[in-house]
């Protein structure tokens, strides 16, 4: 095992960034999301079937990279700023288009919007940090906060074919998603706590 590691280590020493294996298969989860929407678009219990099958894939790409570029030494500035795009990106589309067919509606079209929200001002204080040269690290809350969201997304995507294998499907990722949705909102805290600090500090600077 370990020579595999050290050879895939080699492997990628002066490789172009977009060539190795993580970032791969972070661009391959870049380039599920628009087939996600295709099958999103389309009626049917085989489309929204296949929108569930590609979805799960993508959502194991986020777990595969980040491990790939860890075991193999393979980070890259590609890697770091690709990674949470395709995470944002996957989840905000299927939000949306779950709440334009239905299957998130009324007030539980609140949790959606905190989630969008969260990540929009997450990413606007990122891009404003990174001029300052600063980072706030990903917390463990945080990973478990999107994987509460591709959680509660699998099971919505599931939910309108599979109510007749599991009754209630529905009701529970609309569960799932106020979980996340809540998780979203304590690491929206933690890490405007964190970015607000230093913002003060780099005024009295």
């Amino acid at each position: 095992m370990n020579k595999a590691i050290e050879a895939a280590r080699d492997a990628g020493r002066g490789r172009p960034a977009v060539l190795l294996v993580p970032n791969m298969v972070t661009i391959a989860r870049l380039g599920i999301v628009p087939f996600i929407l295709a099958c999103l678009l389309l009626d049917g219990g085989a489309a929204r079937w296949t929108a569930f099958a590609l979805f799960l894939v993508a959502a194991i790409t986020d777990y595969v990279d980040g491990y790939l570029a860890r075991r193999w030494s393979q980070r890259s500035a590609l890697g770091v700023m690709l990674d949470p795009i395709a995470d944002k990106l996957l989840v905000a589309v299927v939000l949306v288009m779950l709440t334009a067919d239905g299957t998130i509606a009324g007030l539980d079209v609140i949790a959606a919007v905190a989630i969008l929200a969260r990540e929009i001002l997450i990413s606007g204080l990122r891009e404003y940090l990174a001029g300052i040269e600063f980072e706030v690290p990903v917390s463990r809350l945080a990973k478990w906060k999107t994987t509460a969201q591709l959680v509660a997304l699998a099971v919505l995507l599931a939910a309108p074919p599979g109510e007749a294998v599991i009754p209630g499907l529905g009701a529970i990722g609309l569960a799932l998603l106020w979980l996340a949705a809540m998780l979203t909102l304590v690491t929206a805290y933690d890490y405007m706590k964190s970015a607000i600090a230093r913002v003060i500090a780099e005024d009295e600077t």
